[in-house]
């Protein structure tokens, strides 16, 4: 709790268009409430920012996500932030790729719990040489799985790709900035 008082404080403490944001607010709501001697109210303040800033980081991974090839269409779904507030926390984006009859997918997930667990398993070339068949896009290894793609981008950011042919969706996997998705968030 003391964390969140600092950084609410410090927070309040910015500059006027910093303070203007719906996050800023809820933090002083928060620190308000608190301050007022009601934690309940305040501690549902905090989760409530906590979902605002959660969403905002959602967004900010959506930039990574690659634009729709031509003659394809893209549609975005962040959905799934909801169900990680239940899962530990974490970020997630998820596109969808569609041309005629054929579609697939690419989802993007930072900082939860399932990606942590992950770890192991896609961290390890070796152990990844065991589960299937490992394909390179630039740096980065993927564990391809029967058309299914998965990488994880400095331990915190998984990757996959899953839907289609594996040649349709390297394309696109290809165009990904994985040096930020690196440093996304940090």
């Amino acid at each position: 709790m003391r964390i969140a008082i600092a950084f609410a404080s410090a927070l309040l403490l910015a500059t006027p268009a910093a303070r203007a944001d719906e996050i800023a607010d809820t933090i002083k709501s928060a620190l308000d409430a608190y301050t007022a001697g009601d934690v309940a109210f305040a501690t549902d303040e905090l989760a409530f920012a906590q979902q605002l800033l959660q969403a905002r980081k959602a967004d900010n991974l959506t930039t990574f996500l690659p634009a729709a090839p031509d003659g394809w269409t893209r549609t975005v779904n962040s959905d799934m932030n909801d169900a990680f507030a239940m899962m530990g926390g974490g970020s997630g984006i998820e596109a969808q790729y569609e041309m005629g009859e054929q579609s697939f997918k690419i989802t993007l997930m930072a900082d939860n719990p399932m990606v942590a667990s992950m770890g192991a398993m896609l961290g390890n070339a070796t152990m990844m040489a065991q589960m299937g068949k490992v394909v390179r896009v630039g740096r980065q290894k993927f564990l391809d799985q029967e058309g299914n793609l998965s990488a994880l981008i400095g331990n915190r950011v998984l990757v996959q790709a899953e839907g289609a042919p594996t040649e349709v969706m390297l394309p696109l996997l290809e165009q990904i900035d994985f040096d930020g998705l690196e440093k996304f968030g940090s």
